[in-house]
């Protein structure tokens, strides 16, 4: 999957709200990773888009062969239908209440034409991955939140799609459920080479996901990678690099950036093969001598 210069404007009656400023993102086959970021910063304006619930305003949106900016209606269906699954946060977008766990599953593969006994054989298989094989003849609301979002995940995987989003898939859960549908989100990712894209607010994503997308004012702004800490045993370092864009343009992270408001100019150089990035009228040899003291 890959986004290049991403722009997304809706227009509110006369105004214009820029949700994603020239965001590019590229995400492996077989990636899970997660995307973190205040409230309107484009999470889930990208989530949509990547979805085809949604289409951008410019730039480029790779998903395997498929631009979806360059698509027609019949194919954006299709593609909803087969390539992408998806996991709301409130699980009664994905559930229909007088459906068993069971029919649930088995509703989209119906609606694609799947026969009966793959229909069966697949359902079986995804709740017994999902810890809910005894759950499977139980209506949504005989089941806890977090029952009912294991199940809405077995929902979004349905018709086999090769990439599964999810939008929030733990905002209404506490920690202890939140943890276990990760867990579950990775080992699904590990069993069958999905990728998954979620995005998420809950602070102990990092150690379930191969990085962790920092998005901010609708561009990338960061990424955090996790590997293991070989000195302390079960321990995790984590590292977040800046993203520089295929541009050359980075954001800096927000307590650097203050430093800059008010001039708006920054004076960019080399030091022994370090880049730095100072403020007008401070000298970077003052600054590192200082910085040594």
């Amino acid at each position: 999957m890959d986004c290049r210069d991403l722009f997304k404007i809706y227009k509110r009656a006369d105004l214009e709200v820029v949700a994603l400023r020239g965001l590019d993102l590229s995400v492996e086959a077989g990636e899970l990773i997660a995307i973190i970021g205040a409230s309107g910063s484009g999470k889930s304006t990208l989530l949509n888009i990547l979805a085809g619930l949604d289409r951008p305003s410019a730039g480029q949106v790779l998903v395997g062969s498929r631009d979806l900016l360059d698509v027609s209606e019949r194919d954006l269906v299709m593609y909803r239908r087969s390539e992408v699954g998806f996991v709301w946060q409130a699980t009664a977008r994905n559930l229909v209440p007088y459906l068993s766990v069971a029919d649930n599953i088995a509703l989209p593969m119906a609606l694609s034409g799947e026969p009966a006994k793959a229909r069966r054989a697949w359902s079986d298989e995804l709740l017994e991955s999902l810890g809910m094989a005894d759950k499977k003849d139980r209506f949504p609301y005989q089941l806890s939140g977090g029952e009912q979002q294991r199940a809405a995940i077995a929902v979004g995987l349905a018709n086999k799609p090769p990439l599964l989003l999810a939008d929030e898939p733990t905002g209404e859960l506490d920690t202890e459920n939140a943890d276990n549908i990760f867990e579950m989100i990775r080992g699904l990712n590990r069993s069958y080479g999905l990728t998954v894209v979620t995005v998420t607010h809950y602070a102990g994503v990092s150690q379930f996901v191969d990085r962790v997308v920092h998005i901010r004012d609708g561009r990338i702004g960061s990424e955090t990678f996790s590997r293991p800490d070989y000195q302390r045993d079960g321990g995790i370092v984590e590292e977040e690099f800046v993203v520089v864009d295929p541009a050359g343009r980075l954001q800096l992270p927000p307590e650097l950036a203050e430093r800059f408001r008010r001039g708006g100019l920054a004076k960019i150089g080399s030091d022994g093969g370090r880049i730095t990035i100072d403020p007008p009228g401070t000298n970077p040899r003052q600054t590192k001598s200082r910085s040594q003291q």
